[in-house]
């Protein structure tokens, strides 16, 4: 039988669509999690989860559209707690660009972690050159149950310190970078009930498939490096991750 994949995080809205899901199956993607970056985003991420049994949905304002909490939360909200929303993010801090202020990401950040923790559901955090700030959030407001670093990129401190917070590590086509060495350590030494895996396509095209467009059918190639990261087959990582995805996300499949 061949392996079934979950991808953890892709963007279906932003580039794709209905072909890649189409090519997802064909490639052996069991589900894969459509994440919502703004009000705009999360509704068509709502709408794909709606269209597609195997698609599900977050809604969540990324640290980039942090300046839009107040223009946007009144309608995301109600978004966020309904059935029809998986996780809640991607959020949290970038600030390797701060296309919002830092301030303002921080502000949207502890919106969403309080929101997943009342709602109880999963969290999906971006975190980028901002570690420090990342985890002084969480433990301020409580790390939700179910937390989840999406393409992570921190090298073994950060990879233990998110993992003695309850979090599960979601390695993306970085994993597959030649520069990447730190990463392929942090991926090594994360036990294996907390890793996941995914594209975040149409972003972070995995070798060798760099200079093309991303998407979740290329979550194989993601899992394939990742495999290599930690020394075992493709076939127990898709299995391990699937399993994972599901608990991760609450799901029953």
């Amino acid at each position: 039988m061949s392996p079934r994949w979950v991808d953890a995080h892709c963007h279906l809205q932003l580039a794709g669509g209905d072909e890649h899901v189409a090519r997802a199956r064909a490639a052996g993607v069991e589900w894969m999690v459509c994440v919502g970056t703004d009000l705009e985003t999360s509704q068509a991420a709502l709408m794909f989860a709606d269209r597609y049994p195997d698609v599900y949905a977050t809604v969540g304002l990324h640290p980039h559209d942090a300046s839009k909490l107040s223009a946007e939360w009144e309608m995301l909200e109600p978004l966020a707690v309904s059935d029809a929303c998986l996780a809640i993010g991607e959020c949290g801090f970038d600030l390797f660009y701060e296309h919002s202020p830092r301030d303002e990401q921080e502000t949207a950040f502890r919106f969403q972690v309080r929101i997943a923790n009342h709602a109880g559901k999963p969290l999906v955090i971006h975190s980028r050159d901002a570690w420090s700030d990342t985890f002084r959030v969480l433990d301020d407001e409580g790390v939700p149950e179910r937390t989840i670093f999406h393409c992570f990129t921190g090298g073994p401190e950060e990879a233990h310190a998110a993992l003695e917070r309850g979090c599960y590590l979601s390695f993306s086509g970085i994993v597959s970078f030649k520069n990447a060495d730190a990463l392929r350590e942090a991926a090594r030494i994360t036990p294996a009930d907390r890793v996941l895996v995914e594209t975040d396509s149409p972003f972070l095209t995995p070798e060798p498939h760099r200079g093309q467009p991303n998407e979740p059918a290329l979550v194989v190639a993601v899992g394939a490096a990742l495999a290599r990261a930690r020394g075992v087959e493709p076939e127990e990582i898709a299995e391990i991750t699937r399993v994972n995805a599901a608990r991760a996300f609450g799901l029953e499949r």
